[in-house]
C-alpha cells in the first residue's frame, strides 16, 4: 500500500488533510506507529501518528529530517498546522505532513485494519452496495443516484453510443462503448472507471484523493452493474410484451373491413387510442437488424420534440404511427404537419438508416391512411433525391408526371437534354432533382444531400450555365425535372 491510497479511506479521506510534502504521497506505507512525542527513530515505510499536539516546531523539524534520512512514509499531527518553516521544510524533503481535527487513535486503528487485511474495505463497500440496493428492481435514476451517495463521485449510465442515459459525467465520451469489457481509464486528475451491463454501461468518475480507491470502486460497480442489468432485463420483457399487445391491436384495427366492434373499441380505449376523428398515417421504415422494441423511445422523443403527439406502434421492419384531428385539418395544416415530420425524419437519419412516408387525412378509421403512408414509405427507400421522405401527395403527382416520362422516346431526350451534367464531379443530375423537388430552397436541398448550401448554391449555379438555362422560368424547371427523374430512375 502507499500513503496515498491510506487517504483514499473513507474515514481519512475527510478529516485528513495534506498541509505539505504532497510529492511524497506514493512512498511505499509498511506500517502506523503512534508516538507521544518526536523522540524516536521512524523505520522505513512508517507513518508516524501523534497522538498530541508537540510543544514546540522545532521537535517537527527534527522527525521531519528523520523521517526523510529513513525513507519513513510521513508524519500525521493532531490539531492546527505547523508553522510556514516546517511546512516548507517537508516540501523541500519530500514528507508527507498531514493534519487532522478527528482523534489520532481512531484514524491509527482503521489503518491498521487496512494495512492488515487490504480487501477489509473492498468487502464492505460491496456490502454496503448491496445493501443499499437491495432486491428490489431499481431504474437506473435510482441506481445512480445511490451509488452517487456511496462513493460520493459523479455516476453516469451511458447507452450503447456513449450518450448519458442517467446521471452526469464530464468524461463520458472516454468510455469505449465499443469493448464490452470493465475499463479503467488514466485521466489528468484521477481515473474513470466503466462496467458494461447488458447493452448499457455504468461509470464513475474519481478525481483528488479519490482515485486510489478505484480497486474499491471498480467491484461496487460491477455489483451494481448487475442491479442494473435485472431491471433491464425485466423492462425488456415489459416492453415486449407490451410491444407485441400494441402490434396485434393495431393489426386487428387494420384488417377490419367495416366499423370496429366493441371489444375492439375497448381494446383501443384501454390503450389510450383514439379511433374516431380525422387521421394522418405515417410509416417508418428500417433495416431489418434495427432493434425496434428497444428504440421506440428514441422515436417518441424526436416526435415530442417537434411537437408531434403521435401513437406509435412497432410493426414489422420499423414503425406505423399517426395523428389525429378532431376536425378536418386544412390543406395548411397537412402541409406544416408534412413538414415537421421530415424534421423528425431528418433527426432520426442522424443514427437510423430510415425511411418515412405520410398519407392523406382520413375519417374515422386508420386502414386507409396507414396503408397510404406505407406505400409512400416503401417507395421513399429507393428515393435518395426526395431524402428518402415521401408524403402520399406529392407520391401521386411524381407517379403520374413519371407515367408519362416512361416512353421509348422521352428517356433518350433526357438523356440528351442533361448531357452536359453527366461527367461532372458533383452528381449535379441528382442535386438537379433534389432541387426542383424541395421547390428551389437551398436549406431543404443542402439537408437531403447531405452537403452544405453554399455547396449547393454553387452546383445550382453551374447546371445553369452548363445547360444555359434559368431555372427561375417554370417551363425550363418542369421540363429539367421530368428529365432528371427520368434518368435517376433509369440508373441501375
Amino acid at each position: 500500500m502507499i500513503l496515498r491510497q491510506l487517504l483514499a479511506l473513507p474515514s481519512w479521506a475527510g478529516p485528513v488533510r495534506v498541509c505539505s510534502g504532497e510529492s511524497g504521497l506514493d512512498r511505499p506505507l509498511r506500517t502506523v506507529k503512534a508516538a507521544l512525542d518526536a523522540s524516536g527513530t521512524p523505520a522505513p515505510g512508517e507513518l508516524v501518528v501523534l497522538v498530541r499536539p508537540l510543544g514546540s516546531d522545532w521537535q517537527i523539524d527534527a522527525l521531519l529530517r528523520r523521517c526523510a534520512d529513513t525513507h519513513a512514509a510521513g508524519v500525521l499531527l493532531p490539531g492546527a498546522e505547523p508553522l510556514a518553516a516546517s511546512r516548507l521544510l517537508a516540501e523541500r524533503l519530500s514528507v508527507p505532513l498531514l493534519v487532522t481535527s478527528a482523534d489520532p487513535l481512531d484514524l491509527l486503528v482503521d489503518a491498521r485494519l487496512a494495512l492488515a487485511a487490504p480487501d477489509v474495505d473492498r468487502a464492505e463497500a460491496v456490502l454496503a452496495a448491496h445493501r443499499a440496493l437491495g432486491e428490489r428492481l431499481r431504474p437506473p435514476e435510482e441506481i445512480v443516484t445511490v451509488l452517487r451517495r456511496l462513493l460520493d463521485a459523479p455516476v453516469a449510465v451511458l447507452d450503447d453510443r456513449g450518450e448519458v442515459l442517467a446521471g452526469e459525467l464530464a468524461e463520458a465520451a472516454r468510455v469505449r462503448v465499443h469493448e464490452p469489457v470493465p475499463q479503467r481509464v488514466v485521466l489528468p486528475d484521477g481515473v474513470l472507471l466503466a462496467h458494461p451491463a447488458a447493452s448499457v454501461w455504468l461509470a464513475a468518475e474519481l478525481t483528488g484523493t479519490k482515485a486510489p480507491r478505484a480497486d474499491v470502486v471498480a467491484a461496487t460497480l460491477a455489483v451494481a452493474a448487475g442491479a442494473l442489468q435485472r431491471w433491464l432485463l425485466a423492462h425488456r420483457l415489459e416492453l415486449e410484451r407490451d410491444a407485441r399487445s400494441r402490434s396485434a391491436l393495431l393489426g386487428d384495427l387494420l384488417r377490419q373491413d367495416t366499423e370496429p366492434g366493441a371489444d375492439l373499441r375497448r381494446r383501443a380505449a384501454d390503450a389510450g387510442w383514439r379511433l374516431g376523428g380525422w387521421h394522418v398515417g405515417l410509416r417508418i421504415g428500417v433495416p431489418a437488424d434495427v432493434d425496434t422494441v428497444a428504440r421506440t423511445q428514441e422515436v417518441v422523443r424526436a416526435l415530442r420534440a417537434e411537437s408531434i403527439e403521435a401513437v406509435t406502434v412497432e410493426h414489422g421492419e420499423g414503425w406505423t404511427g399517426w395523428v389525429t384531428f378532431d376536425q378536418e385539418p386544412t390543406a395548411e395544416r397537412v402541409r406544416a404537419l408534412s413538414a415537421r415530420l421530415r424534421a423528425v425524419h431528418r433527426s432520426l437519419r442522424r443514427t437510423l438508416d430510415a425511411h418515412l412516408g405520410v398519407g392523406r387525412p382520413h375519417a374515422d378509421g386508420l386502414t386507409a391512411t396507414v396503408a397510404e403512408a406505407t406505400d409512400a414509405a416503401r417507395l421513399a427507400a429507393t428515393r435518395p433525391e426526395t431524402g428518402h421522405f415521401l408524403h402520399v401527395d406529392q407520391l401521386g403527382m411524381a407517379q403520374l408526371l413519371l407515367e408519362w416520362t416512361r416512353t421509348d422516346t422521352f428517356e433518350p431526350a433526357a438523356r440528351a437534354l442533361l448531357a452536359p451534367l453527366a461527367d461532372v464531379p458533383g452528381d449535379l443530375i441528382r442535386t438537379l432533382a433534389a432541387y426542383l423537388d424541395a421547390e428551389s430552397s437551398l436549406a431543404e436541398t443542402a439537408t437531403v444531400l447531405g452537403i452544405h448550401r453554399n455547396t449547393v448554391a454553387a452546383r445550382v449555379s453551374r447546371i445553369e450555365q452548363l445547360l444555359h438555362v434559368d431555372l427561375s422560368r417554370p417551363d425550363e424547371r418542369l421540363a429539367l425535372h421530368l428529365a432528371a427523374r427520368a434518368v435517376i430512375l433509369a440508373r441501375p
